[in-house]
């Protein structure tokens, strides 16, 4: 089966992408949706961070603590990396798992850091959406009502546009209107298709 990898900076419109592909009846996995099913109260991936982060990273319902999780990991590339190295092969075990479970003719698996994380070489093609800093800068901070000097350091804090767009197969320029998407979306469709059947990725 044919696995697409679908990338994106912080507020470049991944989700509306998948969402697409999910109305073409195209299976999507999630790898942020996994990441937050891997560290639920009770799993060991939360024991290994309270292990490695102390109690200042639970929260009071005994569930990880985002937002002080967050403010650890961007002062500090090491406790990045250890934080990473707990839930990261959790969560590709996880979409090995649900990858092998399709019956589909190709997949749409969505990792935000795919050029960051060790994911790549998860997939056969990348597909990366792409618009300018300060269009995901007004999106985000509309939409999480997060300051601007907050999204910037979160923008910084992942891989630049030019390096996302050296990885990818194919891009959507997401600045075109909902009609246009899809339109990108269905001409892309077609062509996981026809590559899927011929197996040559």
């Amino acid at each position: 089966m044919l696995k697409i990898g679908l990338t994106g900076g912080i507020g470049s419109g991944k989700t509306t992408i998948a969402n697409l592909f999910a109305e073409l009846n195209v299976p999507v996995i999630d790898a942020d949706e996994i990441a937050r099913e891997v560290v639920a109260p009770g799993s060991q991936a939360l024991e290994q961070i309270r292990h490695a982060f102390s109690e200042r990273v639970i929260a009071d319902d005994g569930s990880l603590d985002r937002s002080a999780m967050r403010e650890l990991i961007f002062a500090d590339t090491e406790q990045k990396r250890k934080l990473e190295a707990i839930v990261h092969p959790k969560v590709r075990q996880s979409i090995l798992k649900r990858v092998a479970s399709l019956d589909a003719s190709y997949c749409i698996i969505c990792v935000p850091l795919l050029v960051e994380s060790s994911m790549a070489n998860l997939v056969d093609r990348v597909l990366v959406v792409d618009c300018p800093v300060e269009t995901q800068i007004e999106r985000v901070a509309k939409r999480d009502r997060l300051d601007e000097k907050i999204v910037r350091a979160i923008i910084d804090s992942q891989a630049t546009r030019e390096q996302r767009k050296a990885l990818a197969n194919d891009l959507i320029g997401n600045t075109s209107s909902d009609s246009m998407l899809a339109e990108q979306v269905k001409k892309l469709h077609n062509l996981y298709l026809y590559l899927s059947k011929r197996q040559d990725f």
